[in-house]
């Protein structure tokens, strides 16, 4: 049998867990639901478990694997796997590493998720494993994850990369930071139902306004619909919210200088529409040297990237390689 790497993708819902080929394949994929309650005490444990029941049931030996790579929100000391504060989980000071190791016996590696994805879709995705790449992963809220000299960024203390919190409106709402106008504020699903919210209140009368007393409630995916139905209000919300990822991705273009940004996230499936606003913008603000050598494209690997980005990891702590 090749060689197998155990890689999970720990969220706030659930954890994701795969079984990958050194080669980059996966060889098993599943979920665990993830236990909050208590601070998060047993989620290493119940990870270990399902592991530990699947290699069983596969009759793998655990010393036989590589080694774990793991993706966990929130701020990671990536040198030695421990979380300073994951707020979705509720863990604080947690040594995620340690626990690992100790319930496994096997080299434990912890970067932050989006970094984590980041690598997964430079290896097997849309990256085409490039040297240098910025991805930005659009939902709920906005993650990124930075490639530099073919090695993730993390900076002093695992904050590098944060590109949701770069502030575009300094009198913005405020994030959940405690900043105001962060990236996130605006660009995220959450804030694109936000600009529709004031949006409605200005105008009451809009298609906008009559959908939202119709169904109760608008969501991102209904923004797009709409925009693609032939709504200026809602078309006006996407332009702008391009616009802003455009500049922010042109002015990270001359700190980096980027040949791939990877655009992933639930927002980024509605198609090309803000796709196209991304490109239009980019290419208005950067700098020609910086534009003429950088591909925007949609992420590829969906939520397969955190798996395989944690397999890469492996591959890159033990045996030093980078793209």
């Amino acid at each position: 049998m090749k060689e197998i790497i155990m890689a999970l993708d720990i969220g706030g819902t659930s954890i994701k867990i795969g079984m990958i080929y050194d080669t980059g394949e996966i060889f098993k994929k599943w979920e665990i639901p993830t236990d909050k309650s208590n601070t998060g005490v047993s989620i290493v444990d119940d990870i270990w478990t399902s592991i530990s029941d699947n290699l069983k049931e596969l009759k793998i030996n655990s010393n036989d694997l590589l080694g774990i790579g793991v993706g966990a929100p929130g701020f990671i000391d990536s040198d030695n796997g421990f979380v300073y504060e994951a707020v979705n989980i509720g863990w604080k000071d947690f040594d995620l590493a340690k626990q690992l190791k100790d319930k496994s016996g096997l080299p434990v590696f912890v970067e932050n998720d989006a970094n984590i994805a980041v690598l997964g879709e430079n290896w097997k995705g849309a990256g085409n494993q490039s040297r240098n790449v910025i991805a930005l992963t659009i939902g709920t809220g906005v993650g990124g994850g930075i490639i530099a000299n073919g090695s993730i960024l993390n900076g002093v203390n695992g904050v590098a990369g944060e590109i949701g919190h770069i502030t575009v409106d300094p009198n913005g709402d405020t994030c959940n930071c405690g900043s105001k106008g962060c990236l996130e504020t605006i660009a995220s699903a959450t804030g694109l139902v936000r600009q529709a919210m004031a949006s409605l209140e200005q105008k009451p009368h809009s298609i906008l306004a009559d959908y939202y007393k119709q169904e109760g409630t608008v969501s991102a995916k209904d923004i797009f619909e709409l925009a693609s139905n032939g709504d200026s209000d809602c078309k006006h919300i996407i332009n702008k919210t391009g616009d802003i990822l455009g500049m922010v991705i042109a002015n990270m273009g001359v700190t980096l200088n980027p040949s791939k940004v990877l655009i992933g996230g639930g927002v980024s499936k509605a198609g090309d529409q803000l796709l196209n606003e991304i490109k239009k913008a980019f290419h208005q603000y950067a700098l020609p040297r910086v534009s003429k050598v950088c591909e925007i494209k949609t992420a590829e690997l969906g939520n397969d990237a955190g798996i395989i980005g944690g397999a890469f990891l492996v591959r890159q702590k033990l045996r030093g390689i980078k793209f």
